[in-house]
């Protein structure tokens, strides 16, 4: 019996969604994809059948309920220990979540001005005041990550981990915005755009019928 069930939203909008959706396929776990479409009229009460936060992602174990993308990716490392979703190394760990948590926390003219929207290509938009400075800092971010501790692989730290998933909604929004990126930080958009997961998503997301105005240019 499945024992995972994944609640999300429209995958060409939902940037919280991809990334435990990201976890799970890279686990290999076998779960059940619950999509519900935003911003319809019973999109709320939709979604407060599974928790009472109202909002997506959420992750059913069992009798468990887990909501926000990194709660749900942190509660996955702790099921799946030998998959490393955390790098193992003290200092590459402790850089890993303090990432992990300003890329959920924080960027919020990117977050606001460059939607994510995998169907669309819109080079040039979204370069509203503050947006630069957000693109430079993650672009940072990648940077040392891959110098210190990337060497043995194509990922932020060598393997996958949940700081490659927590990026990910930025990988798809720098494709559909044609974000120009120094070498380091290009090289990595590649690595994470051609995961055969992420491919997935974008298909699927690009795919989809529904509209939602306020994510469209």
């Amino acid at each position: 019996m499945t024992e995972f069930t994944l609640v999300i939203g429209n995958k060409n909008y939902s940037s919280w969604s991809l990334r435990p959706w990201l976890v799970l396929k890279h686990l290999g776990v076998e779960f059940i994809e619950v999509r519900i479409p935003l911003y319809t009229a019973t999109a709320k009460q939709e979604i407060l059948r599974y928790s009472s936060s109202g909002k997506v992602p959420i992750l059913r174990h069992n009798s468990l309920t887990i909501w926000e993308s990194l709660s749900i990716c942190e509660y996955l490392a702790e099921c799946f220990p030998e998959a490393n979703l955390w790098p193992t190394e003290r200092s590459a760990r402790s850089l890993a979540r303090s990432i992990s948590a300003e890329m959920h926390a924080g960027f919020a003219k990117l977050r606001h001005s460059m939607g994510m929207n995998c169907r669309a290509s819109l080079p040039g938009k979204g370069r509203e005041p503050g947006v630069e400075a957000d693109i430079q800092r993650i672009q940072n971010i990648w940077q040392e990550c891959r110098q210190q501790f990337g060497t043995q692989g194509d990922f932020l730290f060598g393997h996958f981990t949940i700081a490659d998933a927590m990026f990910a909604p930025v990988v798809s929004r720098f494709i559909t915005y044609a974000v120009e990126l120094d070498p380091v930080s290009e090289a990595y958009v590649k690595t994470i755009w051609s995961l055969p997961a992420m491919q997935d998503w974008v298909t699927a997301g690009s795919a989809e019928t529904e509209r939602i105005e306020q994510f469209e240019y």
